[in-house]
This record gives structure tokens, C-alpha cells and sequence, in this order.
């Protein structure tokens, strides 16, 4: 491995009273991908400001390699005081850089540089911050969750396009299939101290169990030999005052090294409030369609039916009319032509992403209680506001805090903690995992799952969908909606060959899907891969399982660096092999299936 571009050691930082970071390090090489994970409030976003020389830390040391250029990309990035996006992108850029390369970006990214910042959307400043970001083709690329309001085409476009650089990357993300797409390295940020293995965050969760059960393991010791010493303390011999004062002393210490140990958040607990049953028929589209004056339909003879215990994703790209669909099929809006029959018993609850039903200037007690008292109604029960609060990670002392001052995740648990405490059987969510970390994704996705009401949700995260939902309706264009069985990946599986998806045209396809119900064909050549692809796919397992074998050893980056990177880069490439080669062999045994071979 090559020397680090950019190298953080034990640094220090303070908030207030309370440590942030105790201890932190943080190192990347040129070409090194790098994810940096933790939970919401662990100071993810704060390490990664020091790294970009944003903040300055109390204690240890920043270090970056002279003449390496750095871009950050914040969580909200701020476009005050430029014209223009070109003028805001060309901004950021050196007198060296090609001023091209910024128009190009923003046009990739469906902009055309002459918008006003003043009014674009939030996934419109995401495109202008990340052509501001990659314009000047940096060394070291610093993303604090770049794939926040952007759409499914503008995601698999970055996806694409960080894989084809050579810079250095640290990310910042809750997008699963990203990460498991770009990283090579994770470094875990928990209690102000990071931990580093340097292999894919397919991996992180296995090993970051292993961790907390060894932590566990380590913790149920100390306790062992605490109550040993407190014995000696009430029983043993106290004639050598100087002994118990060591004995008392070194007790202390012990207590403390446990404190730090045990100092993990409380893990989050998350429970919807269930209302009646509602009728077994939620929503009946018949020959929908909705446009708005004489523009074209954005919602075209769509026929549907969501029936109770339903778990529905709508995809698409920004623009196609999802929010639309909601709204149509919760009984909001009114279809243009068509009819929509909405069920009977049916208890709503919205989540919205832009938490638009959040007053800033209210504090955080009274937004889950309604300004009233100290109790929240959860489910038709009284419980005290604290311990409600406690229940979705915030502090005791942040009953006071303004809505206005939470972070971006602080806010999406705060909306959760409304929604859910609240009864329904009609849950829908518009872009629910916007700033919320992982392990709340995890405990998202358990709660959904075992939800015994209806679900709509808007996402554009892949690996949610796969994981929540029954049924997909997808944006096929021209105001076209098809549903398919499944998540996101067994929609591409459906659709045969993925569609590329042109970014700047909401809905508009590079290659037309395949519509339901049309004869498959197999070619000679697809037979010929279905019949190859399961010994290829064994080889490619079996040489994954070598590459892993030899990174294994703890001692092989300082026996020999460039082994360890080399092995590495292989990994990842008999990965991503895999996994393209899997994609390929589901589809064709699906269309093998279709034509009876």
C-alpha cells in the first residue's frame, strides 16, 4: 500500500462537556475505498470534517500529503450566494482544472448550469454539490452521504462513475448496495474510538457482531472480577490500611474500564402502534389517470389493486409522479380519468422526507408530546417523555433542544418516533431512510416486516426495497407504471437485462423494458451461458474463498504491502464477478422457466 494521502491520529474532540471523539484514526491511499460507519450522533460527520481541514480537533494530529488536492461533500450543501449552478461548480475549481469538465458533469447529472440555487430541489443541490465535488478530478474525495434526495438513475450514475476513479474515497453512507458496491475498507466509528479491517462492508456486520460479542465477553470478566474484589473488601483482612486504599483504588479502575467497555448507546427500540384491522381491500386503481393542465399524464391507465398486509415500493426517477401515486392511492388527490376506490377502517400515517410536519422552534418534548405535560400517548398508553425518547437513541438533556438543531438523522428518528406512536394500519413512507444510519435501518425494516397493516413506500435504496417489500411499481415512462413481484433486484431479474436509465430524462429509458406477457426467446447463445455460467460461478466462489484465506493473516500488510493491495483489488473484482454472473444466471433461468425449455 502506498503512503497515506491524508492520515488522522488520535485526535481528541469535545463537545461541550461531553467527548465526541477519544482516540479516532482515520488513514487513506491513493485509489483506497474507504466507507466510515457508526451510528447516527457518533461523530462520523465531525471526523470527517477534521479530515477535510473544516474543523480543528482538540488533540492528535492531521496530516495530508503535500500537493493532494481534497474535496468534501457535506450532508447539506450550501449554494448561497451563486448565481448559477455552473457559477457554483466552476467555484470550487482550481486555475489548473479543465472548466469543461463542469458543464459536462452538471449536464450528466440533469442540469444545465443555468438554475438558480435559490430554487432547486433538494436532490437538485445533491447534482449541483456532487458535480462541485468531482469537477476538479481531486486525489482524495471526502462524501458525507452523497446518495441523500438523489433518485435510482442519479445513484447507479455515481455508483458508476466512483468506481471509474483512481482517487482516494472516504464515504459516509447508509446505502447498503453502495457500499457494498465501492468499499474495500471499513473503519467503525463507535464510543469516539474506530476500528479498521480492510476488507468490503459486505463483511461489516459479521465482524462488527464478532466485536460486540467479544466486548461482551470482556465486560461479563471485569464484572467476575469486581465482585470478587468486593468480597475481599466486606470479608478479608484489613490490618494493612496502605492495601485497602490499593485494593479500593485499583476497584475504582476497574468500574471505569467497565463504564467504558458498556459505554455503547442503548440499543434503539422501535414498535408501531396498530389500529383495527382495515378491510382486505386498501386501495383499486381502475384505468387511472392523472395529468395536470395540458401536460402529459404523469400517471397513464394504471389498473392496481393493494390489498391488506400489502408491502408496496414505488420507484422511479425524480419527476415521475410518485408522490402522485401516494396521494391517488391514499384518497388525496383525484384521478384525471379512471376511478379510485379506497378501503374501509383505514387509519393513516405519513412520513414525509422532508419531516415537513416539524416545527424547528419547538423543542424536542414538545414535539412528541404536543406541548402538553411531560407524557406521550403511545398505542393508547401513557409513558413519560424520556423514556420515549430513550427508546429511539436521544439523551435525556435533549428534551429541550430545538427541533431546528437535531441533525439530519436526530430528525428522521424523531419523525419515526411521532409516526409510530400513533395507531395505524396504513402506513405510507415517502423516503423514510433519508439520514438514518444502518442499525436503524436494520430495526426499520424488522418493524415493517412484522407491521400487520399496509405499507407504501417511496425508496430509492435498493437493499431496503429487497428487504421490505412484496411488490414493486415501477416508472416505465410516459406516465407508464408496471408492477412486478418482489424488490428491486427481482424487478431487474423480470425486466431481463437491466434498462439503463438516462439521468436527465425522469422516466425515459436507454433501452425499452420488456413489457409482461411478451414471448421470450432463448437464444443459442443464452442457452450456451445458462449451461456454463453454474462452473463459473463455483470457479469464482473457490477463488474468493483463496483471496480471502490469504488476507485472513493479520501480519500480511506489514510482511508485504503490495501483496495485501493486490489481493485485495482481486477480491473485489471476483466479487462484483460474481455477483454479475448470479444476476445473469437468475435471469436466464427465469426466462428458461417462461419458454418451458
Amino acid at each position: 500500500m502506498a503512503s497515506p494521502l491524508l492520515l488522522l491520529q488520535d485526535i481528541h474532540l469535545s463537545l461541550g462537556s461531553a467527548p465526541l471523539l477519544q482516540g479516532a484514526e482515520l488513514g487513506v491511499s491513493q485509489g483506497e475505498r474507504l466507507c466510515l460507519v457508526g451510528r447516527n450522533g457518533s461523530g462520523k460527520s465531525t471526523l470527517l470534517k477534521i479530515a477535510a481541514g473544516l474543523l480543528k480537533q482538540d488533540g492528535g494530529t492531521r496530516f495530508l500529503q503535500p500537493g493532494t488536492t481534497v474535496r468534501y461533500l457535506p450532508q447539506e450543501p450550501d449554494l448561497a450566494g451563486f448565481a448559477t449552478t455552473l457559477a457554483y461548480v466552476e467555484a470550487g475549481m482550481g486555475p489548473n482544472d479543465d472548466l469543461h469538465r463542469a458543464a459536462t458533469l452538471l449536464d450528466q447529472l440533469g442540469l444545465d448550469g443555468t438554475e438558480d440555487p435559490a430554487h432547486l430541489s433538494g436532490g437538485q443541490m445533491r447534482r449541483a454539490a456532487l458535480a462541485r465535488t468531482l469537477a476538479p478530478s481531486p486525489d482524495l474525495l471526502l462524501l458525507d452521504e452523497p446518495t441523500n434526495h438523489l433518485d435510482l438513475p442519479a445513484i447507479e450514475w455515481l455508483e458508476a462513475e466512483l468506481r471509474s476513479l483512481r482517487a482516494g474515497i472516504v464515504l459516509i453512507s447508509h446505502d447498503r448496495r453502495l457500499l457494498e458496491t465501492l468499499s474495500r475498507s471499513i473503519v467503525w466509528l463507535d464510543g469516539g474510538v474506530t476500528r479498521r479491517i480492510d476488507r468490503g462492508f459486505a463483511h461489516f456486520e459479521q465482524w462488527r457482531d464478532e466485536v460486540e460479542a467479544q466486548t461482551e465477553r470482556d465486560t461479563h470478566k471485569l464484572g467476575r472480577q469486581i465482585e470478587r474484589e468486593e468480597d475481599w473488601l466486606r470479608y478479608g483482612v484489613t490490618a494493612r490500611r496502605k492495601r485497602n486504599v490499593r485494593r479500593l483504588g485499583e476497584l475504582g479502575a476497574l468500574r471505569q474500564k467497565r463504564r467504558e467497555i458498556g459505554s455503547g448507546a442503548t440499543p434503539l427500540r422501535m414498535a408501531a402502534a396498530e389500529a383495527d384491522v382495515s378491510g382486505k381491500l386498501v386501495a383499486v386503481a381502475e384505468h387511472v389517470t392523472r395529468a395536470y393542465g395540458d401536460g402529459a399524464p404523469v400517471v397513464r391507465d394504471l389498473t392496481l389493486r393493494v390489498l391488506r398486509g400489502d408491502r408496496l415500493g414505488i420507484i422511479g426517477p425524480n419527476g415521475a409522479g410518485k408522490t402522485t401515486l401516494l396521494k391517488l392511492l391514499t384518497g388525496v388527490d383525484q384521478p384525471t380519468v379512471g376511478e379510485v376506490k379506497v378501503g374501509t377502517n383505514l387509519h393513516l400515517e405519513t412520513l414525509d422526507q422532508q419531516r415537513a410536519s416539524l416545527d424547528p422552534s419547538s423543542t424536542l418534548q414538545a414535539a412528541l408530546t404536543g406541548g402538553e405535560g411531560d407524557q406521550v400517548e403511545v398505542a393508547g398508553q401513557k409513558r413519560h417523555v424520556i423514556g420515549y425518547m430513550k427508546d429511539f437513541l436521544f439523551k435525556p438533556e435533549q428534551a429541550r433542544t430545538p427541533v431546528g438543531v437535531l441533525s439530519g438523522g436526530e430528525r428522521g428518528r424523531l419523525t419515526l418516533a411521532i409516526a409510530l406512536a400513533r395507531p395505524s394500519n396504513l402506513l405510507v413512507l415517502d423516503e423514510p431512510t433519508n439520514d438514518l444510519d444502518l442499525e436503524t435501518l436494520d430495526l426499520l425494516q424488522e418493524l415493517l416486516a412484522d407491521y400487520p397493516g399496509t405499507v407504501l413506500l417511496v425508496s430509492h435504496d435498493r437493499d431496503f426495497l429487497d428487504r421490505v417489500v412484496t411488490s414493486t411499481l415501477a416508472a416505465e415512462g410516459a406516465g407508464r407504471w408496471v408492477e412486478y413481484a418482489g424488490g428491486y433486484s427481482d424487478m431487474l431479474v423480470q425486466r431481463g437485462a437491466p434498462a439503463a436509465v438516462d439521468v436527465r430524462k425522469p422516466g425515459k429509458k436507454s433501452t425499452a423494458a420488456k413489457e409482461p406477457g411478451r414471448a421470450v426467446k432463448m437464444s443459442f447463445k443464452d442457452k450456451l451461458a445458462l449451461e456454463q455460467l453454474p462452473n463459473q460461478i463455483q470457479s469464482t466462489q473457490a477463488e474468493i474463498a483463496k483471496l480471502q484465506r490469504i488476507l485472513s493473516d493479520p501480519n500480511l500488510y506489514k510482511k508485504d504491502a503490495t501483496k495485501f493491495r493486490r489481493t485485495g483489488e482481486a477480491l473485489a473484482e471476483a466479487q462484483a464477478r460474481l455477483a454479475s454472473d448470479e444476476e445473469r444466471w437468475l435471469a436466464l433461468e427465469l426466462m428458461r422457466e417462461q419458454v418451458g425449455v
